[in-house]
């Protein structure tokens, strides 16, 4: 399929003596897929900040909910995973294809590590369709034009930026590529978007990574998280915690400080 990689060839070559985000958030998760640096980092960040661990697994199951909130209540089949990550448990195919089977789902990530994995993220219902772009997200042409053999990118589409824009330091810059994205696919899609706020202790925690090596992310104020909604219709509850966003089950401890929501397009 066009855009996507030979996932029967070797991935490019990585360096595991440096810590490396997709590694570290797979060691907060509770994976297997990182290293020592990894998990040096991971560790460190964790006694400086402990809400780390839950934030990252509170981002995991609100990639759950929303997606089937997307795929079932709002009756979304395509979606489009910028900056996905290591494969883990409940990938966005597998919970949209469980509420719809022939959901159409394309990941896009740059990084080595993602694509040695890549074989994880391809699988699919006999329905649907999966396709992985090996492509920068801030790179929208390639990675539309790639989408596209797999989307119909004048149906809806259900743009997904998860814990990702925060490596995108410049607001201007992250506001400009969030358009990019939404001004390619018509009304009736959706932004889910999540990110760390800025706090005192999540501002030194972002200090504390870039100093261990990994590539910088910030943190940003609530009100500009909040900004990349600008001109869509937010789902209620609206955007606040990803903690409170259409829980499942009784939440158990304060709300963690990454911020979300999931938008329509007009």
């Amino acid at each position: 399929m066009s855009g996507a990689p030979d996932v029967h060839a070797p991935a490019e070559t990585f360096d595991t003596s440096t810590p490396h985000s997709a590694r570290v958030w797979n060691y907060w998760l509770g994976g297997r897929d990182n290293y020592e640096a990894d998990r040096r980092l991971g560790a460190t960040m964790a006694e400086l900040y402990p809400q780390i661990i839950d934030i990252a697994r509170a981002s995991r199951r609100f990639q759950a909910r929303a997606v089937r909130y997307l795929a079932g209540e709002a009756g979304i089949r395509q979606f489009l995973d910028l900056g996905t990550g290591l494969p883990t448990a409940d990938a966005t195919h597998e919970v949209a294809q469980a509420a719809a089977p022939t959901a159409r789902v394309v990941y896009v990530d740059h990084d080595p590590i993602v694509l040695a994995h890549a074989r994880a993220l391809l699988t699919s219902s006999p329905e649907g369709a999966t396709d992985y772009v090996h492509a920068d997200l801030r790179d929208t042409e390639t990675v539309l034009r790639a989408a596209a053999s797999t989307l119909d990118l004048d149906q809806p589409v259900a743009v997904m930026v998860l814990s990702t824009l925060g490596h995108v330091a410049d607001d201007g810059e992250a506001a400009a590529l969030l358009r990019g994205y939404l001004d390619a696919v018509p009304a009736g899609s959706y932004l889910m978007l999540c990110d760390t706020i800025e706090t005192e202790e999540t501002a030194a925690a972002s200090d504390e990574y870039a100093d261990g090596g990994a590539m910088p992310y910030i943190s940003r104020p609530r009100q500009t998280v909040r900004s990349f909604a600008d001109g869509l219709d937010l789902v209620e509850p609206g955007f606040g915690s990803i903690s409170l966003w259409r829980p499942e089950e009784p939440l158990t401890g304060e709300p963690v400080d990454q911020w979300g929501f999931v938008a329509a397009k007009r």
